[in-house]
């Protein structure tokens, strides 16, 4: 392994080890002062905890882009942290998150979603010999609906491109990792059902809310599920009741309902929910929307794809994400983004969480080359 390399297993490593699911303010201290002290680019830290850094100069600025915020450990994934009081009771202290390596992986929460990635854009950022301005931008608040992101492009971020460090690895075939130029996001919602209560033995008395409500879940199962094609790349949505709560007593006819509803959205396509309105007594509001992904610039597409196929042995593709990143956010604000990064599907958020040791060596050669690469003159 090159030394380099080397240095990205060792970040990962301590970036893995400091725990950053209830806050993210130690991460985000170690990211800003290997920054300071490694590059000799412009580092920020703004109010919200999201860390900035910037070198080179140009007409145009790409980002490389992540989060260092994690969900929460699994107990295996932590190291006991209790400790004696002074007066020899058991006091709490913070504990520690495990990093193991077995075979070539290591392994903790992190590891693969995704301060692998963020420790080899680190160091990317630091060795490239950038064509533009390069941008490093680690946000927090990522595994809580983008909050970071969002908060950082109220502010003005606004990169005119962005590799976004998520996984897209292992996706068109075995150990390979490829560019993903789309990704569906989430729109939850919640349809609810009023009624008019009244003893069950006089149903004619009242309104049903729950045949109200399930009158609404008929529209819902008879709509199409959205879909998009992004570059050449199908995009399929879907949308689904997930939950349904009403009534307060076995015999009294239900005033109210409520249905849960997860729509997968896809660029430029949402399913109309609001046609559940058409049903008496129903309303339909929206909960969460976390925005798809879609790279609108082919050539940035396709010169991510080259770095890609120029740092490792396997032919890698063009692909979709199944799930929404803070690429969303971006692109929704103007960005071009791809996302690559090395985590694999089923690896985030798992008791077993972990990441390639060869991959993440890979990453840094995928982002340091198309660091080097774009935009091409």
């Amino acid at each position: 392994m090159r030394a380099n390399e080397s240095e990205v297993e060792a970040l990962t490593r301590r970036l893995v080890s400091i725990p950053s699911h209830d806050d993210e303010t130690a991460a985000g201290d170690a990211i800003e002062s290997w920054l300071r002290e490694e590059t000799d680019a412009a580092v920020q830290r703004d109010d919200h905890g999201n860390v900035f850094a910037r070198r080179g100069r140009g007409d145009e600025s790409l980002a490389l882009v992540g989060h260092h915020d994690v969900v929460e450990p699994d107990e295996s994934q932590l190291r006991d942290g209790s400790a004696r009081d002074a007066g020899g009771d058991e006091a709490e202290a913070e504990a520690e998150y495990v990093v193991d390596e077995r075979d070539g992986r290591l392994y903790g929460r992190g590891t693969a979603d995704m301060k692998g990635s963020l420790a080899a854009a680190m160091v990317a950022f630091r060795d490239a010999q950038p064509a533009a301005e390069l941008v490093f931008a680690s946000f927090v608040g990522e595994e809580q609906g983008g909050v970071g992101a969002r908060a950082a492009i109220s502010d003005g971020f606004a990169p005119d491109y962005a590799v976004v460090g998520e996984g897209s690895t292992n996706y068109a075939g075995d150990d390979q990792t490829d560019v993903a130029v789309a990704h569906r996001g989430r729109r939850g919602s919640t349809i609810t059902a009023r009624g008019t209560a009244a003893h069950a033995s006089e149903p004619a008395a009242g309104e049903n809310a729950v045949y109200r409500a399930c009158d609404a879940v008929d529209v819902v199962r008879d709509l199409d599920a959205p879909a998009a094609t992004v570059l050449g790349q199908e995009v399929n949505g879907s949308v689904v009741v997930t939950e349904i709560e009403g009534g307060s007593a076995w015999n009294v006819i239900p005033e109210s309902a409520t249905v849960t509803v997860d729509e997968r959205t896809v660029p430029g396509e949402r399913a109309p929910l609001e046609r559940v309105e058409a049903v008496d007594g129903v309303e339909w509001t929206v909960d969460q929307d976390l925005p798809p992904m879609a790279c609108g610039d082919a050539g940035f597409a396709d010169a991510a794809l080259a770095a890609a196929d120029a740092a490792q042995d396997a032919t890698p593709e063009h692909v979709t994400k199944p799930h929404a990143t803070d690429a969303g956010w971006l692109a929704d604000a103007g960005t071009d983004c791809v996302v690559v990064g090395a985590a694999e599907p089923g690896e985030a958020h798992t008791a077993g969480e972990s990441v390639a040791l060869d991959v993440l060596s890979r990453c840094y050669r995928i982002y340091r080359g198309l660091a080097e690469r774009w935009p091409a003159e």
